[in-house]
């Protein structure tokens, strides 16, 4: 005796398909949102964020055991044009260790 064969969709459910007009009378989706502005920056974080670039800009040398003003004047004598922003903001800014020393300066050497 051989067992009766059932149909495919006995097993499986049938799911019927949306029409291609029913597709088309949905809504579009809505158009993206423009970017927000980024928060801005206090002086400081300014300030901070361009010694951060000037630290890890390699075309005024290493800057690892060396104050960020040591740094500048060592890259002027070389006759690398350093930035007379950096010098600004570190000669207005010279007691705090945030301005004055590299970003590498709390890790060891």
């Amino acid at each position: 005796m051989t067992a009766k064969r059932g149909l495919i969709t006995d097993t499986f459910k049938v799911v019927k398909k949306t029409k291609r007009e029913d597709r088309r009378d949905k809504k579009p989706p809505p158009p993206p949102t423009a970017d927000p502005e980024p928060p801005c920056l206090s002086e400081r974080e300014t300030d901070l964020q361009d010694l951060k670039d000037f630290d890890l800009d390699w075309r005024f040398g290493p800057c690892t055991g060396i104050s960020r003003m040591k740094r500048w004047e060592r890259a002027a004598l070389h006759m690398l044009n350093p930035p007379q922003m950096i010098k600004d903001i570190l000669l207005k800014e010279s007691t705090d260790p945030d301005y004055s020393e590299s970003l590498w300066h709390s890790y060891p050497l």
